[in-house]
């Protein structure tokens, strides 16, 4: 499956750079239920890794499966939203400097399916 920037090896994706971080939390959190309904099976090809700054604590493997992320993915093993939008609020990495070039096409895209 490609996840793309929702659930990546080893974390989930920044919730601040398209939308306002509590908002984008929330409504990632409801996407992430949505994967954890998946089979732990199923291989999950992620749109970031290493080196990106889509996300905090990305691994440099190039894929992993829903099973072996919700064993060792933090912030996809929480089960608590509150705590998941705790979570996501803290320790927010700087904005890349592209960001404002891409803002308005981030605010531009289509609502997420809850």
């Amino acid at each position: 499956m490609l996840s793309g920037h929702t659930l990546m090896v080893g974390d989930v994706g920044r919730t601040e750079l398209a939308d306002d971080a509590t908002r984008g939390a929330r409504t990632l959190f409801a996407s992430l239920a949505r994967l954890k309904a998946l089979p732990d099976f199923l291989e999950i090809l992620p749109g970031a890794f290493a080196g990106s700054v889509c996300g905090r604590g990305l691994s440099g493997k190039p894929f992993s499966t829903i099973g072996f992320e919700r064993r060792f993915n933090e912030a996809f093993a929480m089960a608590n939203e509150d705590q998941f939008v705790s979570f996501m609020l803290a320790n927010i990495p700087s904005a890349p400097p592209e960001r404002r070039r891409f803002a308005p096409n981030a605010a531009a895209a289509p609502a997420a399916v809850a």
